[in-house]
């Protein structure tokens, strides 16, 4: 499918529409978090503590999403936890991309021990319990924004190797590459300009789905103590924070929780139109049911 049919595709699909303004809003918040927050996500005004949502605190600030516990601006702490979020979900994905994509490629074009030990290595990966990976190296290293991403990132290398590797042993049998092996093309030269420009259709894919993953990874453990140190505002740690007072004072975890849903769906309708867009077999498909 030609890439100017391909975009057409994505951009009329109405679901990956409402998922790219979406997107397009949480990438703005978190680039431009200083301009758009209200106030200083992190200062405590005890005296307008527990503020309900579209009132006023003691000093006249309208609380557009209320305050927390400790009197914090709760749609401040919003917009700079979506920073936090996109930081660690595209640099995970970054990291996770890099190895496995390194990894398979490996393991498809040399093949016999190199693909077999690659393979264990994942195989290892997938066995091995993600949260006690979590625990031991958060343990030992302490809570950060770096040891989030190299936890997500080195714990989720193994789908990209397997996606890779596949789609390598296919496209490495195929006429243009033996043409390119007769004619004396080196390897690294055969895999730029043939193998990746064929994998990387896939790979946009699991990146797009990996991103939403890393997202929800590191709200998760972030709400298990586990993730950003507490100065930082995460939806992870925000929603820990409000599930005490869950009950009475609801807006602690709603607008957290609201932004980590929305955003996640919101990349994973984005992820499904690519899928639908880049697809040789669907598009091929399609085609022939037009017939």
């Amino acid at each position: 499918m030609p890439s100017g049919r391909r975009t057409r595709a994505l951009i009329g699909s109405p679901a990956a529409g409402l998922g790219l303004l979406a997107v397009a809003l949480v990438t703005l918040c978190a680039l431009l978090p200083g301009l758009l927050a209200p106030a200083d996500p992190n200062e405590q005004r005890l005296l307008a503590r527990f503020t309900p949502p579209t009132a006023r605190t003691p000093d006249g600030d309208l609380a557009v999403l209320g305050t927390d516990q400790l009197g914090r601006d709760i749609l401040s702490r919003v917009i700079h936890g979506a920073r936090t979020s996109a930081l660690i979900g595209v640099s995970a994905v970054l990291l996770a991309g890099s190895v496995g994509t390194s990894l398979g490629l490996t393991a498809g074009i040399r093949g016999g021990l190199a693909d077999h030990l690659v393979m264990r290595l994942a195989d290892m990966q997938f066995a091995f319990p993600f949260i006690l990976l979590a625990i031991t190296v958060i343990g030992v290293l302490g809570p950060s924004v770096r040891n989030i991403i190299l936890v997500v990132g080195l714990s989720s290398w193994a789908t990209y190797a397997r996606v890779v590797r596949a789609e390598t042993l296919a496209v490495r049998e195929r006429a243009y590459v033996d043409a390119a092996r007769s004619l004396g093309m080196s390897v690294p030269r055969i895999v730029w300009r043939h193998i990746l420009p064929n994998v990387s259709a896939s790979l946009i894919v699991v990146a797009t789905f990996g991103v939403a993953g890393a997202i929800l990874t590191e709200a998760g453990l972030s709400f298990l103590g586990l993730g950003v140190p507490l100065s930082i505002p995460s939806w992870g740690g925000m929603l820990a924070e409000g599930r005490q007072f869950v009950d009475t004072r609801y807006w602690l975890a709603l607008s957290p929780g609201a932004a980590l849903f929305a955003t996640v769906i919101a990349i994973n309708l984005i992820g499904d139109a690519l899928r639908d867009a880049l697809d040789p077999y669907l598009q091929t498909r399609g085609t022939v049911d037009r017939f």
